[in-house]
């Protein structure tokens, strides 16, 4: 498939758009009245994909060089975690940061959110494997390590966390399988200790988990990233993830994220009528690729386009309907459907 070179630049243009000073991305544009104009960890890791599969390292190296730094910037508090183990969403890593100052938001949220933390190890470990220069100080290695240990504390294989969609505490397996990819990635460097004993129980406790995603969801579209960009699933596992989730969560214009989803839910009584998330097709698109079936590859692309608003990619649309919510463009939408776009085109 032949790329169209005014697609892709419009959708990095929507991405650059979302860009501050500091090099974090927010979440939507900076005038949306729904609290997206902020910086998520988890946004930016995936947000930044987009970046590294144009090979644009510059922009690459200014995002991660922030998102060290906010950790540099809360490493007292980290440290307070390991000594004494939260006990209070409070005290956990926050998933939100003001983009420029890079002090949390302190609003009731659900920041247990060990899958972000998991990414942003494994991301580092990636970049530096791939001789990307992220970790240069000694304080960086530094904080690095107290990530590691921070894991280690709250016990990540058994810590129900708000996961991806920053909900109900839950063991979730999109969130043990980040933890663990990340760990994993962070024994490759020289400069870190990993015991292994962590790496361990949270492969056990994935292996009890799936193939759900929880106690709670026998199938949710967030179990995608354990096939990309994690990796940490068997082929066969993997199967049977993307089975479920096209046979039960796939809709028109996306893929919702589970049964019942209650998140801009068109039913009044927040049943049968969940959002359709957008990125779910470019998500799907990668992964076929990456399993070598260009042909269902291709076909999630083409559904990816159809998603497109006004030049955009929202965040979702509501059930069977053509109206997107407001979070248009959603950075980490633009994102995968440039990664989809530009694999398809190989």
């Amino acid at each position: 498939m032949k790329i169209d070179n005014d697609i892709l630049e419009k959708h990095l243009d929507n991405i650059r758009a979302l860009q501050t000073p500091s090099g974090l991305f927010l979440a939507s544009r900076a005038n949306v009245s729904t609290g997206y104009n902020k910086a998520w960890l988890r946004d930016n890791f995936y947000t930044c994909l987009a970046f590294e599969e144009v090979g644009d390292n510059e922009t690459v190296v200014k995002v991660w060089k922030a998102l060290l730094a906010i950790f540099v910037k809360h490493r007292e508090k980290i440290n307070w975690a390991i000594k004494n183990k939260p006990y209070a969403t409070y005290q956990y890593i926050h998933a939100r940061y003001n983009p420029e100052t890079f002090e949390e938001f302190w609003e009731e949220w659900g920041n247990k959110q060990n899958d972000a933390v998991g990414a942003i190890l494994w991301k580092i470990g990636d970049l530096e494997e791939k001789g990307i220069k992220i970790v240069e100080t000694d304080l960086e290695k530094e904080v690095l390590q107290t990530l590691v240990n921070y894991l280690g504390t709250i016990e990540y294989w058994q810590d129900a966390d708000n996961g991806v969609w920053e909900e109900y505490e839950e063991v979730h397996a999109s969130s043990v399988g980040a933890c663990v990819a990340g760990l994993k990635m962070m024994q490759k460097l020289v400069f870190i200790e990993v015991p292994s004993h962590i790496v361990e129980k949270g492969e056990e406790a994935l292996k009890k988990l799936l193939p759900r995603e929880s106690k709670s969801k026998f199938a949710d579209l967030a179990q995608l990233s354990l096939i990309y960009p994690f990796n940490v699933v068997a082929k066969d596992t993997a199967r049977e993830i993307i089975r479920k989730i096209e046979y039960h969560l796939e809709r028109d214009r996306g893929i919702i994220r589970y049964k019942n989803d209650r998140y801009y839910n068109k039913n009044s009584d927040g049943y049968s009528e969940e959002a359709e998330w957008c990125f779910g097709f470019p998500w799907l698109s990668i992964i076929y690729g990456n399993l070598g079936d260009s042909e269902k590859s291709h076909q999630y692309l083409q559904k990816s386009l159809k998603t497109i608003y006004k030049d955009q990619v929202p965040e979702l649309y509501y059930s069977d309907s053509d109206k997107p919510n407001d979070n248009t463009p959603l950075g980490w939408s633009e994102s995968l459907f440039v990664v989809a776009l530009l694999r398809a085109g190989k």
